[in-house]
C-alpha cells in the first residue's frame, strides 16, 4: 500500500512539474497563460465563437475569461464583437496574427484531448482517475461540479478553476 501510495505522489509531482515548467515557457516564448493558449486552442479549431461556448468549453469564470481575452484582445491574437443577429452576444474570433502564433504553439494540456485519437476506454479510465484525484486528495471542496459517474449529466457550474488549463 505505502508503495502504490509513493508513486501516485510521484506521478502526481510530476504532472504538477510539467504544468508548472509549461506555464513558464508559455509566458517566456509566448507571453501567454495556459488559459490565454486555451483559448486560441479552441479559436485554431472553430476561428470565431461565442463568449459563452468559449466559457462553457473552459469551465471557466466569466470575469476570469473576460480578462485573458481582453489581454490577447490588446496583443491582437483575438478580436472581440457583437453578435448583429443578437447584440447581447460578444463573439470571439482569431486574427491572423493570433493564427500565425497557434500554428508555433504547442498543442498541450486538456484541450489537446479533443485533437488525440485514442480509444474511448482510455479517456474513460483518464475522467475516473481524475474525478478520483480530487476525491483522494481532499481537493472536493474547492472543484466545481462535476459529471456523473455515465458522463451524460454536466453538472458542472461557473465557479472559477485557477489556471486549469
Amino acid at each position: 500500500m505505502q508503495q502504490q501510495a509513493l508513486s501516485a505522489i510521484v506521478a502526481w509531482v510530476r504532472l504538477e512539474r510539467a504544468f508548472e515548467t509549461l506555464a513558464l515557457e508559455l509566458k517566456r516564448k509566448y507571453g501567454l497563460t495556459r488559459l490565454q493558449l486555451s483559448v486560441l486552442q479552441i479559436l485554431r479549431e472553430r476561428p470565431q465563437l461565442p463568449l459563452a461556448a468559449l466559457r462553457k468549453a473552459l469551465v471557466m469564470h466569466p470575469a476570469t475569461l473576460g480578462q485573458a481575452i481582453d489581454k490577447l484582445r490588446i496583443r491582437e491574437l483575438v478580436t472581440v464583437r457583437r453578435d448583429p443577429e443578437d447584440k447581447r452576444t460578444r463573439i470571439v474570433a482569431l486574427t491572423f496574427r493570433g493564427q500565425q502564433l497557434i500554428a508555433d504553439a504547442p498543442i498541450t494540456g486538456p484541450v489537446r484531448l479533443r485533437d488525440l485519437t485514442v480509444e474511448p476506454q482510455k479517456l474513460e479510465r483518464l475522467t475516473q482517475a481524475l474525478e478520483e484525484a480530487v476525491e483522494l486528495f481532499g481537493l472536493e471542496p474547492w472543484a466545481p461540479g462535476r459529471r456523473d459517474r455515465a458522463g451524460d449529466n454536466d453538472t458542472t457550474d461557473t465557479q472559477e478553476m485557477p489556471d486549469a488549463h
